[in-house]
C-alpha cells in the first residue's frame, strides 16, 4: 500500500526566508528535532556552497553517531552538473550525503523571464539529466528532481521532463508550486496524471501565497496515492519560508490524523511520527529564528486551546472534545528551559567559565562525553547564535561534542 512521507525543507527553503536567519548550529538543531519527531528526511542545505561544507560534514558525522535517529539527510543543488560534482566531494570520515534534490526551472514563463534565452526546453532536460547522472555516479542512493514553477509548466513538457529525469536515474520528481497559485482540485488532478504517466512518486512543494499550502500538499499527496505511488510532502516548521511561507509541518501531520475526509485520514503515514516533540520544536524554532508564533498558530499557538466565549467555555469545561479537534497532550510539553528561569540563575555561554558550565550541566543531570570540548563548544555555539542556549541544545553538545566540533574547523585544537 502506498504511504505518505514527510521531507522537511526548513534547513533549505525555510532559512532562505527574508529578514530572518539561522546559525549552522541552529540548522543542526532542526535536524535533531526532525529526527525526534520521526520525519523521514531533512533537506539540510546547500553542500556545494563553501560556507555550508563544515556544517554538512558535522551533520554526516552526527547522523552516523545516531544523533538524528533514522532521519535521512539530503542536499539541495541546482540541476547542473557543476553543483553536484562539488557537493559529492563533501565527506566526513569517507561518508558523503546519500540523498539529493536537484532543481531547475521548467515553465515557459521562467525560461523566458529568468533564463532569458540562455536555456530552452531541450537544454533544461540535458542539464537536469547530466546532474542526476553526476549525483548517482557520486554515490547518491536517491535523487529527486525539482520542476521549479511546475504549477505553471504545461502538462506535456512536465511529463517529458519527468520521464527524462526517471530515465537518467531519478527516484522522485518534485512538483513546485513556486509562486503559490495552485488549488487543491487542480493539484490533485495533475499529481494523479503525472504520477500515473511516469511511474515514480511526485513530491509536493507548496508555497502559501493564497493560504493553501497545506491543503494543496494534502491533495497533491492524494493524487500520488491514487496513482499507486508513495507521497512525499515538503514542509517547514511553523510554516516558515519565502514570502508567505511553505506548508506547515505540524498542520499537515494533524490533517492526515484528524481531518473528517476518510480519503485523508485513511492514508497511511509511513514515518514513525512522535508528536510529543511538536511543542518543543515549534517554540525552539520561534526562539531561534526570532519569529514570534501567531496566537492562532495551529497546535502550538498561545490560543490554540484557549476558550473565553461563554458557550465555548461551558462546553470545553464539560468535555474539551466539544470544541477541540485533538488533545493538546499529544503535542508534548512546552519547553521549560534553564536560561528562562526567573530570579537568580547562573548560565553558561560565550563568556562563561568552568564553574558556571559545570553548575548548569549538573542541574540538567548531564555528564558531557568530553567536558573540555563541550565547554568550548558551548562558548562557540552561543557566540554563533547570539542568544542563551536551550536545554536541548546543551544536551546535544554534551552528548556529541566530537561530531559538533566539525562545525568549527580550526577553532578548536
Amino acid at each position: 500500500m502506498p504511504q505518505i512521507h514527510f521531507l522537511d525543507v526548513t534547513n533549505r527553503d525555510g532559512v532562505q526566508t527574508a529578514r530572518t536567519g539561522l546559525s549552522k548550529f541552529g540548522k543542526t538543531m532542526v535536524n535533531f528535532y526532525l529526527g525526534r519527531l520521526g520525519v523521514a528526511q531533512s533537506e539540510i542545505g546547500f553542500p556545494f556552497l563553501f560556507h555550508e561544507v563544515p556544517y554538512v560534514r558535522a551533520q554526516i558525522a552526527l547522523a552516523e553517531a545516531g544523533a538524528f535517529g533514522d532521519l535521512r539527510l539530503s542536499g539541495w543543488c541546482r540541476g547542473v552538473p557543476q553543483d553536484v560534482e562539488k557537493a559529492v566531494q563533501v565527506r566526513a570520515g569517507g561518508t558523503g550525503l546519500a540523498h539529493y534534490n536537484l532543481s531547475i526551472s521548467t515553465s515557459d514563463y521562467m525560461l523566458a523571464n529568468k533564463f532569458r534565452g540562455k536555456l530552452d526546453r531541450d537544454a533544461v532536460i540535458r542539464e537536469m539529466a547530466a546532474a542526476v547522472r553526476a549525483a548517482k555516479a557520486g554515490g547518491a542512493r536517491t535523487v529527486g528532481v525539482n520542476a521549479e514553477d511546475g504549477s505553471r509548466t504545461d502538462d506535456g513538457f512536465l511529463t517529458e521532463f519527468a520521464l527524462a529525469a526517471k530515465e537518467a536515474g531519478a527516484d522522485r520528481v518534485r512538483y513546485c508550486d513556486t509562486i503559490g497559485g495552485d488549488t487543491p482540485d487542480r493539484i490533485r488532478e495533475r499529481f494523479g496524471k503525472l504520477a500515473s504517466a511516469i511511474g515514480i512518486p511526485v513530491e509536493t512543494h507548496c508555497h502559501n501565497d493564497l493560504g493553501l499550502a497545506v491543503a494543496n500538499s494534502i491533495h497533491g499527496a492524494l493524487g500520488d496515492l491514487q496513482a499507486g505511488q508513495d507521497a512525499w510532502i515538503n514542509t517547514c516548521v511553523n510554516g516558515i519560508g519565502e514570502r508567505s511561507g511553505n506548508a506547515d509541518l505540524l498542520s499537515t501531520i494533524l490533517a492526515f490524523r484528524h481531518a473528517f475526509d476518510p480519503q485523508v485520514t485513511g492514508a497511511e503515514i509511513g514515518d514513525p511520527i512522535d508528536l510529543s516533540w511538536a511543542r518543543r520544536f515549534a517554540l525552539w524554532a520561534s526562539y531561534a529564528f526570532g519569529q514570534p508564533l501567531p496566537y492562532n498558530q495551529v497546535g502550538v499557538g498561545r490560543n490554540a486551546f484557549a476558550h473565553e466565549s461563554g458557550i465555548h467555555a461551558d462546553g470545553a469545561l464539560k468535555d474539551h472534545g466539544n470544541y477541540e479537534l485533538y488533545d493538546e497532550e499529544t503535542l508534548g510539553p512546552f519547553p521549560d528551559d534553564w536560561h528562562a528561569r526567573p530570579g537568580r540563575v547562573v548560565l553558561t555561554g560565550e563568556y562563561g567559565g568552568k564553574a558556571g558550565f559545570r553548575h548548569v550541566m549538573d542541574g540538567l543531570g548531564v555528564e558531557p562525553a568530553d567536558e573540555e570540548l563541550s565547554f568550548k563548544l558551548v562558548q562557540l555555539c552561543n557566540a554563533q547564535t547570539g542568544r542563551p542556549l536551550t536545554d536541548d541544545e546543551l544536551r546535544l553538545i554534551a552528548r556529541y561534542p566530537r561530531e559538533l566540533a566539525l562545525l568549527f574547523p580550526g577553532a578548536i585544537e
